[in-house]
């Protein structure tokens, strides 16, 4: 009996220290891929969650609870879908998808690959615009609560670094609001393609 209970206790223990035992009740991933893709790889209007960053996905999720997150499909499906997750539901999702092998889109202009490349790597100096590698990590990996970019649909990508210009995410941190308004219409494109091909 009593080495019942003691292996009793143990798995308790080793549960309540372990999200995807501890807090998955009433979530299921599942319900995601419906718009994210059945492995998470994304689509053309939702991203990619496949591999991303914990934090920055935790960071997403408040902001839609919160409503600063304020784009036209991000109020239309990720508004409702996130109102009602716990912090433990938020939690078992998060390491679930970041845990998952994430593939390249490689949706981008492939003609546009070295300009793109430049510009994640040196920025333009020109109009003083910082490389998105400073933030984003030399491979676009993403750091702590800044984001994987690497390999995102171009298709994401591009809208939302237009919509940054337009002035939604308003109560984001800086720098992102400034660098996207700095960014013309071919700087996006060719950022864009060349992070769709990244790994």
């Amino acid at each position: 009996m009593k080495f019942i209970c003691s292996n009793l206790a143990m798995l308790a223990l080793v549960a309540s220290t372990i999200p995807s035992l501890a807090g998955w009740e009433g979530v299921n991933p599942r319900n995601c891929t419906w718009c994210h893709g059945t492995s998470a790889q994304g689509y053309a209007p939702a991203p990619q969650l496949a591999g991303q960053k914990p934090l920055y996905m935790e960071t997403q999720l408040r902001s839609f609870r919160a409503h600063t997150r304020d784009n036209p499909f991000s109020k239309l499906y990720m508004w409702a879908a996130a109102e009602n997750l716990s912090f433990d539901q938020s939690r078992y999702l998060v390491l679930h998808f970041a845990a998952l092998p994430s593939k390249p889109a490689k949706d981008g202009n492939q003609q546009k690959l070295v300009a793109g490349r430049t510009l994640f790597e040196d920025g333009d100096p020109d109009a003083n615009t910082a490389a998105c590698a400073v933030c984003h990590g030399p491979d676009a990996q993403g750091i702590r609560d800044i984001p994987r970019l690497a390999g995102l649909s171009y298709y994401y990508l591009r809208r939302k670094l237009k919509q940054w210009r337009e002035g939604y995410h308003a109560t984001a941190k800086s720098p992102m609001p400034e660098i996207a308004r700095q960014l013309s219409r071919d700087q996006i494109e060719a950022v864009a393609s060349y992070l769709s091909f990244v790994k």
